[in-house]
């Protein structure tokens, strides 16, 4: 493995394709951090193994482990499933992994950015995060492909998407926060974006779902579907104030052409109702740095949108209880969208408590020509 100093994607001809574009496979990293995981994340793991196997159906999977939880990685995952052992702070491959560019022919590259937990010491989530910082290279290692060195610029998988055409979503909420590349203008970290996943034109969503942890992931609010198609994330309820944030996402989208110059179709997939931790949950919970984690009070970032575009199936959420009638029609939906695909549902309330979900805990190697 090769790592690039003195180039780019955008000089080198490689770009970030997009998520339902051809996959070689999918990283993912077995949960046990004890103030992520409720009860010493024995639910969390179910719900990764689900995650895990579903994807594993249509397309190789990696699961990264640490070397204490290695054996019940291995003993929990199907044979199919490859489990490399590898330290980390947390679970969350989408924000800590590589993000792979390919050239079209074969070739594909990692880019290494900086993580600071969302935020660093101005308001990250966790610290020390140096294993997670880590990671990104290590997978690149692992799979034998070069990789660039972003790591003068903070960013995180789950902060953007991608139409594999040049054209790149995010939200002004997370990539304008004090906490990522504070010493940056807007314009140079459009610049930056564009530099590492060759691509030509950024579209700003004001923001995500409010009270995301992560300065409002993009993840959680929209998603590429397809070449010019993107799935919103829409509140009905016109009294909350999340209605007038994906309002005000709408009409961007609405009003923006792609880097193609073409208009976007928005489909919007109605969230689901607020969903509260229990003080059951929360009991089970380890405190960090003195203070808990999570709160009764303020309601989870539960989205439908958060779903991971696997070669044979969509993997996405559900919520249950007083959400199953949304969880049908957020499935129906989809289903109209990734007609080439099966849709499939998995319970993730246990992921969901850990602060993000099914995209959050994933992430996707594009097809490549392997050296070996």
């Amino acid at each position: 493995m090769k790592i690039i100093k003195s180039s780019t994607p955008k000089a080198d001809g490689f770009y970030m394709p997009a998520e339902f574009s051809r996959h070689y496979g999918c990283v993912m990293i077995f949960p046990e951090r004890a103030d992520s995981w409720q009860y010493g994340a024995v639910k969390a793991r179910e719900a990764f193994c689900s995650v895990a196997s579903t994807i594993a159906k249509s397309e190789r999977l990696i699961m990264l482990a640490s070397f204490e939880q290695y054996e019940n990685a291995r003993r929990m995952l199907p044979d199919n499933i490859k489990v490399v052992e590898m330290s980390s702070d947390d679970a969350w491959a989408r924000d800590v992994s590589p993000e792979f560019v390919i050239d079209g022919k074969g070739g594909m590259r990692g880019v290494n950015w900086k993580f600071n937990a969302w935020g660093g010491l101005h308001d990250g989530l966790y610290f020390p995060w140096d294993k997670d910082d880590k990671i990104a290279c290590k997978v690149c290692d692992l799979l034998d492909c070069d990789v660039y060195d972003f790591r003068d610029f903070v960013l995180e998988g789950g902060s953007i998407t991608c139409d594999g055409e040049g054209t790149v979503i995010t939200t002004e909420a997370c990539l304008l926060s004090r906490g990522r590349n504070p010493g940056l203008t807007r314009q140079e970290i459009e610049q930056r974006l564009c530099e590492g996943l060759g691509a030509k034109k950024v579209i700003w969503l004001p923001g995500g779902i409010l009270g995301d942890e992560t300065n409002e992931h993009v993840d959680n609010i929209c998603v590429f579907a397809g070449s010019t198609r993107v799935l919103l994330s829409w509140c009905e309820d016109e009294s909350n104030p999340q209605h007038e944030m994906c309002r005000r996402c709408l009409e961007v989208l609405e009003s923006s052409t792609d880097a193609l110059g073409r208009k976007i179709e928005v489909v919007k997939l109605a969230m689901p109702k607020p969903v509260y931790m229990t003080e059951y949950e929360l009991a089970g919970l380890d405190y960090f740095d003195g203070e808990p984690t999570r709160s009764a009070d303020e309601p989870l970032s539960a989205s439908y949108v958060n779903l991971y575009i696997a070669n044979g199936a969509v993997v996405m959420p559900a919520f249950g209880g007083e959400n199953e009638e949304y969880d049908r029609k957020a499935k129906e939906t989809v289903k109209q969208v990734f007609k080439d695909r099966e849709v499939i549902q998995i319970y993730a309330r246990d992921i969901l408590i850990g602060g993000g979900n099914i995209h959050c805990i994933t992430h996707q190697i594009p097809e490549f020509t392997r050296k070996d």
